[in-house]
């Protein structure tokens, strides 16, 4: 496999120049946003009022977060504000810049209305003190990630809250919702998030009556029809390749196909599409835990929160396929393993890719043994954690596989992920006791000479996983001293912070278990050594420390090198 070539959008002097232009645009974009002119557009027509039938928002509500939100307590990306009770969050600066997303997203708002009328309440209170500091214009709460949040919960919060409220603050609020829903579905600033953007511009439009509402709702829906055949592929994965992603689409996709129908307006025949196609990739995503693989930048999500977007699931479906939108999937008695199978997603699409070739997650009878660090865009961890080490795969001499933009670039264009593998080989087989794969990538072809293999062979008589990872020389030849130099290479396996690691006294395998497992797990290798670190996991934003297990080993140039390892379940007789 000879490495690929970089790809012309990734080079320095190019990215610096789609930087600057980028930079141009969005500040001439955002001049004109804020200009009066533009203000008094998006105020015309003028929407009648509320919808009687609202849309409903599909993820589930904690209306144990809302009475505290009530009681002046807000958290948001693991980050807690204390602002007692009717206390004003807006007259202070936000803890950190997840915690702002949050707060200016009105990730409050779902919380608060389970929490019954008084939290109706407290909602109406701080959208009116919002719109009074906000509502005409700011940089960063009208910015795209934090508009279309917004939008959507007040689309289908608005109802609600306005059930206390008086004419004239209902009229400000249904105006307020028609302004920024315009605004939201007119930005051009790439394909990364534009059908999820127009299909919320399509919900605030149903939620709202009269013209207004109508016309929104048609241009919503027409841009929609364009972006989704870019955005979700044939077999159902998010062009982002990131499973959550799929998750968040498929949600936002249903609310607004009940709300068209409450409305008796037919949904577009590519929108059912895409909910038949994101709904297999979500059922083929979910594991035996009840949620996601935590790769390409997507946390796993609560139980619950899946189980929203399969809610209504086909019940006579059967066994989900054994691979998607380049992930594979591999069953024994005991133990699920999920693998990374192609490259990470390039270009715009790739703000939340992470360059880990060939990582995966494995549990063991339903629980999540091996994971990976599970950052994504909410999380409050550094970009380091989209990096190779981050994940449970082989990695070179400490080296990344590709990395995020950074600074002036990032800012500009996003951190989308430069320098990463592109080219991923894999084979599945399937035996009547065995299934394997065999997967490589050119990642470290270029740098190093070495290409990665690596096999995962499960066997269902054994109920073990058996795996091998090979450097192999991608150069023919005599490559001289640098082929005889020894490259060191570790193979990680992040471990769920549910589990617990210990090293055996041989110094190299390793025991797994759980508080509820009264056996657990080996891993056995034979590395040149092995060691147990620390990483951090990260679930609904919050860091939480946790264990990975190190396996090192040495290769060259010119012969490579092999390590091999193995899960067996540490019961009486079977290890």
């Amino acid at each position: 496999m000879a490495a690929a070539p970089p790809a012309i959008s990734d080079h320095p002097a190019a990215l610096w120049g789609q930087a600057l232009l980028h930079g141009l645009l969005r500040q001439a974009r955002q001049d004109w946003a804020g200009s009066p002119m533009h203000r008094a557009l998006l105020a015309r027509p003028r929407p009648e009022g509320l919808a009687a039938s609202a849309p409903q928002d599909l993820r589930p509500a904690d209306p144990e977060a809302g009475r505290r939100i009530l009681a002046g307590r807000y958290v948001f990306s693991g980050v807690v504000m204390e602002v007692g009770a009717r206390g004003d969050p807006w007259d202070r600066p936000s803890p950190s810049h997840g915690f702002a997303l949050g707060l200016h997203g009105f990730d409050w708002m779902r919380d608060l209305l389970a929490a019954g009328e008084a939290g109706a309440g407290e909602a109406l209170r701080l959208t009116l003190d919002w719109r009074a500091l906000f509502g005409r214009w700011n940089a960063f709460a009208w910015s795209p990630e934090v508009l279309e949040r917004r939008v959507l919960h007040l689309a289908c919060g608005a109802r609600a809250i306005c059930a206390g409220a008086s004419d004239m603050e209902s009229g400000l609020i249904a105006l307020d919702l028609a302004r920024q829903a315009r605004h939201l579905v007119s930005l051009q600033d790439g394909p990364a998030r534009r059908a999820e953007r127009a299909c919320v511009a399509a919900i605030a439009g149903a939620a709202l009556t009269g013209e207004a509402g109508e016309r929104l709702t048609d241009r919503g829906l027409a841009r929609l029809a364009r972006a989704l055949p870019e955005t979700v592929a044939p077999d159902g994965g998010h062009a982002s390749r990131c499973p959550r992603a799929a998750l968040e689409l498929l949600l936002d996709l249903r609310i607004l196909d009940e709300t068209l129908a409450k409305r008796g307006w037919p949904t577009p025949d590519e929108a059912l599409r895409a909910i038949d196609r994101l709904a297999g990739a979500v059922r083929f995503f979910t594991l035996a835990d009840g949620a996601l693989p935590e790769l390409q930048g997507g946390e796993a999500a609560a139980r619950r929160y899946v189980a929203a977007a399969r809610a209504s699931a086909d019940p006579a479906a059967g066994k989900p396929p054994a691979s998607r939108n380049g992930y594979h999937r591999m069953e024994s008695a005991s133990l699920q393993v999920v693998a990374d199978a192609a490259a990470p997603a390039q270009g715009p699409w790739s703000v939340t890719a992470c360059a880990q070739p060939l990582a995966m997650e494995i549990l063991a009878e339903g629980r999540r043994m091996i994971a990976a660090s599970a950052w994504s865009p909410e999380a409050a961890g550094p970009p380091a954690l989209r990096l190779v080490d981050a994940s449970s795969t082989l990695s070179l001499s400490d080296e990344p596989c590709g990395e995020p933009l950074r600074g002036f670039r990032a800012r500009a264009l996003g951190p989308r992920l430069i320098g990463a593998y592109r080219h991923v080989e894999a084979t599945r087989h399937e035996a009547e006791q065995a299934v394997w794969l065999d997967l490589a990538h050119d990642g470290w072809v270029r740098r190093f000479g070495l290409r990665h293999e690596r096999r995962l062979y499960l066997d269902l008589a054994a109920d073990e996983l058996r795996g091998e990872d090979v450097l192999v020389p991608a150069h023919a030849g005599d490559l001289g001293e640098a082929g005889r130099r020894f490259i060191p290479y570790k193979v990680r396996f992040h471990v769920h912070p549910d589990i617990a690691a210990s090293l055996a006294r041989d110094g190299k395998s390793v025991l797994l278990r759980s508080g509820e497992d009264h056996h657990g797990w080996w891993l056995r290798n034979d590395a040149h050594s092995a060691d147990i670190e620390t990483s951090v996991y990260f679930e609904e934003g919050k860091a939480r420390r946790t264990q990975q297990i190190v396996l090192h080993g040495q290769a060259r140039a010119e012969s490579g090198g092999k390590l091999r390892w193995k899960f067996a379940s540490a019961a009486p007789g079977k290890s």
